[in-house]
């Protein structure tokens, strides 16, 4: 099953994606957020080319755990989202994405200003990633449980 990641700021918007098995978290790429909030043709097109099976959205949490002030934002466009696409949604922590991105573009050589337009998109990645970490270490669903 592919997921698609969004990280959903106020200014661009982060997509992810994983592999078909659901294994490994990709970076695609940052659109401006009003795009995907408005199901725009790039939107569309990038819906096109991975044709995700679920949208994973960052919530923005604040350090005790707590919704942040962002979290209504990222409610409303991931409604806005599941309703123009069809696709099944889902919440995950995305605490300390951005800062965890902004450090392994750092390691790779990036400075502020080479980053400042891949670091919504690792994020992405980052926060699937620990998701898809999460859903590989519970075990199946017995039939009796289903």
């Amino acid at each position: 099953m592919r997921i698609m990641a969004l990280d959903i700021g106020d200014v661009r918007c982060g997509i992810a994606v994983s592999d078909p098995a659901g294994r490994v978290a990709s970076p695609v790429c940052v659109l401006p957020a009003v795009e995907v909030a408005s199901h725009a043709a790039s939107f569309r097109r990038v819906l096109e080319d991975w044709e995700p099976d679920e949208i994973l959205f960052g919530l923005p949490l604040t350090l005790s755990g707590e919704e942040g002030p962002q979290a209504a934002h990222v409610r409303e466009v991931a409604q806005a989202v599941q309703k123009s696409t069809g696709l099944p949604g889902a919440f995950a922590d995305e605490r300390l994405s951005s800062k965890e991105a902004k450090r392994e573009l750092r390691q790779m050589g990036y400075d502020e200003r080479t980053m400042r337009g891949k670091v919504d998109m690792v994020a992405a990645a980052i926060f699937l990633q620990a998701q898809l970490d999460a859903n590989a270490a519970s075990p199946p669903a017995s039939l009796g449980e289903r």
